[in-house]
């Protein structure tokens, strides 16, 4: 292990003792609604979309405490925007594209106490573009977005704050 190995896992040891855990589940990306690819191979934009999302989700439970556990399966996806082909395939981000999402999703707690739960919840953000938006260029932008805004309703508002 080089130095700068060792670094990093000096420096993120300690902050990810202290994260909760998300478990991701994906379902067959084929028949999702709307995880077209513009301009690369489907595999590989499916992949992209998975370690994306699960990055985030990872992210968001950063700040959750150990012992929460979060699973998570997604049921279906539209992303925001719809691929249309002009001269190349091109993802074009209107508002009538909204993302949108259909979730299942079960938090526990320390002791395994279930503290939320549902079902393929759907959750969609209609007013995606009329929002002020801060790092519009990241990857995945309003998709990622959209699952914050869950996260914060719906899984950090029931964890009791110490």
């Amino acid at each position: 292990m080089n130095k700068l190995n060792l670094v990093i896992l000096m420096v993120c040891t300690p902050f990810l003792a202290n994260a909760g855990e998300a478990s991701v589940k994906w379902l067959d990306f084929n028949d999702y609604r709307d995880v077209r690819p513009a301009n690369e191979s489907k595999s590989s934009y499916h992949k992209r979309i998975a370690k994306q999302f699960e990055k985030h989700i990872q992210k968001l439970m950063a700040d959750v405490p150990a012992g929460y556990k979060l699973d998570l399966t997604f049921e279906d996806i539209d992303l925001a925007g719809d691929v249309r082909f002009n001269m190349h395939d091109i993802r074009i981000i209107k508002s009538i594209h909204f993302p949108r999402m259909k979730l299942s999703y079960t938090l526990t707690d320390k002791s395994g106490k279930v503290l939320a739960q549902a079902d393929k919840k759907v959750i969609k953000d209609l007013s995606f573009m009329d929002r002020i938006s801060m790092g519009r260029d990241e990857a995945f932008y309003f998709d990622k977005r959209l699952l914050k805004d869950w996260f914060d309703e719906h899984i950090d508002a029931v964890i009791p704050k110490s």
